[in-house]
C-alpha cells in the first residue's frame, strides 16, 4: 500500500495576521494540486480563521496545534475540538514535546484529546520522542513504548484506531538543536513504531498509518529522510516560517 506523504508546518507562537497570511499564499502559489505530498499548516488559535480564508479553495489543510478534549464548559483559555472544527481545522496536533514538558502534559491527558479529536470528525497527530538523556540511557524504545501504549490507550481499548491517525517522532534532543537524527536512526524508532502499530491494531492499519519526522527537518536533509520506507512525511518547525525553506521540504522529490 503507498502512503501519501505529508509535510505539516508547525508554526508554534510565531506570525501575526499579515505575516500568517502572506505565509499561506506565497506556499499554495509554489505548489501545485495536493496528491503528492499533502500540505497542512499549523497556525497560532488566533490567526486560524484568516489562514482558512486566505487558503481559500487551495489544496493546504488547516491543523490546529492544541486542543481540550471537552466540547465545552468551564475551561479558561482553552479551546475545544467543535471551536476547531468550526474555524476550519481537519487536523490538530498532539503530544507536541513542548506541551510534554512545559505544560506537563501527560499521556493520558493526551489520550483524551486523541479521542474527543476524532469523535468529533477531525484527524489526530500525536507527537511522541525522548530526550537526549534518554537515548544515552538506552531507553529510547521503552519511552516510544510507553508514549505509545499511554496517548492512545482508548484506541487500543477499543481495539481500532482510524487509518487517517497520524504520528509524529520527534526526538526533543533534534527539535529546534539543529541536531537531525540521521536518516537510519530516524528509519530505526520509525520501524519500531510501525511494529507496534501492527502488534495494536494488526497489519493492515500498521501499513496505511503515516508517521512523520520531525526535528530540525530542512531543505538540505528532507530528501535523505524521506528516503527511508517508514518515513512517511515531515512535521517542520523553523523552516516552516519560510515560504522558500518549506516549499523546498514540500518539494522534495524535485
Amino acid at each position: 500500500m503507498s502512503r501519501i506523504p505529508m509535510i505539516a508546518g508547525n508554526w508554534k507562537m510565531n506570525l501575526n495576521r499579515d505575516e500568517s497570511v502572506r505565509l499561506v499564499k506565497a506556499i499554495a502559489g509554489t505548489i501545485g494540486p495536493m496528491d503528492d505530498p499533502e500540505v497542512l499548516v499549523a497556525p497560532p488559535f488566533t490567526v486560524l480563521s484568516v489562514v482558512k480564508e486566505a487558503i481559500g479553495q487551495g489544496k493546504i489543510l488547516l491543523g490546529a496545534q492544541n486542543v481540550h478534549w471537552e466540547l465545552e464548559g468551564a475551561y479558561t483559555g482553552e479551546i475545544s475540538p467543535a471551536m476547531l472544527k468550526e474555524a476550519g481545522c481537519t487536523h490538530v496536533i498532539l503530544g507536541h514535546s513542548e506541551r510534554r514538558s512545559i505544560f506537563m502534559e501527560t499521556d493520558a491527558m493526551i489520550d483524551r484529546k486523541s479521542k474527543a479529536v476524532v469523535e468529533m470528525g477531525l484527524i489526530p497527530i500525536v507527537c511522541i520522542g525522548e530526550t537526549l538523556e534518554q537515548r544515552e540511557a538506552g531507553k529510547t524504545f521503552e519511552i516510544i513504548q510507553g508514549q505509545l501504549d499511554g496517548s492512545l490507550r482508548n484506541f487500543r481499548e477499543n481495539k481500532g484506531m482510524p487509518s487517517t491517525a497520524v504520528l509524529a517522532y520527534e526526538p526533543v534532543w533534534a527539535i529546534g538543536t539543529g541536531r537531525t537524527a540521521t536518516p537510519q536512526q530516524a528509519q530505526e524508532v520509525h520501524r519500531f513504531v510501525r511494529d507496534w502499530l501492527r502488534s495494536q491494531f494488526g497489519q493492515g492499519l500498521s501499513t496505511a498509518t503515516r508517521i512523520l519526522y520531525g526535528g530540525s527537518v530542512k531543505p538540505d536533509n528532507i530528501k535523505e529522510l524521506m528516503a527511508m520506507p517508514d518515513i512517511d512525511g515531515a512535521l517542520v518547525g523553523g523552516a516552516s516560517l519560510k515560504a522558500d525553506s518549506f516549499t523546498r521540504i514540500i518539494k522534495f522529490r524535485a
